[in-house]
């Protein structure tokens, strides 16, 4: 069985894979203070019975800190199997049509191979994290580049940090989009502000494609993934599929790719 590792600003992301099939995924806190040994702790406790069934690692980390422990974690407690770590180097068949490539997250990479081998069309991968990640893919498979904006976890903390008489609240729909009080005022902000950022920005992203030639190329698959997608994908006018395990499928491809 494949395990697949994903560590991101916010949370590590985990998947147990037998063949083409997610059997197990679980979510855990993103801590840059732990060591090799309580990550390896920490999984192997997720993975109970599992653990000894697994038979290849792929993993990613966009956390210097992180990625340094996995290393050695993988080393001392996965040393008889494969191992792929998406970093520069690997094979991942996602050409880079940015002005640095060495820039651009192994995250971003992996959620384009796995956007286009779903759809096979030009896409749009609205990535839901610590910051939302907008990326556009084209019907090539071609990473053309994205964009970046506050999450909104981060926003809703700095809101609350920033102005005494407002507080954390949970983000969920409120009654109506005029708040009657506080709480709601607070929640439509965020609900229907974030969900009119990302409409409003692949409805342009979608025109300049367009502009640029890409509608011969046939039509743009909207995808939303990442641990914050469910909160906006039921309001946006133009999210047309939610895939909350993007990542832990390209790292599925990707290590397939390179056993090959």
């Amino acid at each position: 069985m494949l395990f697949a590792i994903d560590v991101g600003n916010t949370n590590i992301v985990l998947g147990l894979y037998d063949g083409p099939t997610l059997v197990h995924d679980w979510r855990m806190r993103t801590d840059a203070r732990m060591t090799a040994d309580e990550l390896a702790l920490t999984m192997r406790g997720l993975l109970g019975a599992d653990a000894d069934k697994v038979t290849a690692v792929s993993a990613l980390s966009t956390v210097p800190a992180v990625l340094r422990e996995l290393r050695v974690m993988l080393a001392r407690y996965y040393d008889n199997v494969p191992k792929l770590i998406v970093e520069p180097g690997v094979r991942t068949g996602v050409p880079l049509l940015v002005d640095n490539p060495k820039e651009v997250g192994g995250d971003r990479v992996i959620n384009t191979l796995a956007a286009h081998h779903l759809y096979s069309t030009a896409c749009v991968v609205v990535d839901f994290g610590t910051s939302t990640n907008i990326d556009v893919i084209s019907a090539r498979g071609e990473f053309l580049g994205g964009v970046f904006a506050p999450g909104i976890e981060i926003s809703v903390d700095a809101l609350a940090a920033r102005a005494a008489a407002l507080r954390k609240v949970e983000v969920v729909r409120p009654r109506s989009v005029i708040g009657k009080n506080t709480v709601e005022c607070l929640q439509s902000g965020i609900l229907y502000g974030f969900t009119g950022q990302v409409d409003g920005l692949v409805r342009r992203i979608v025109r300049e494609l367009h502009d640029q030639g890409h509608e011969k190329d046939g039509p743009v698959t909207v995808i939303a993934t990442g641990g914050l997608a469910p909160v906006v994908v039921a309001e946006s006018e133009t999210i047309q599929h939610h895939h909350p395990d993007l990542t832990l499928l390209g790292l599925r491809l990707v290590f397939e790719r390179n056993q090959r």
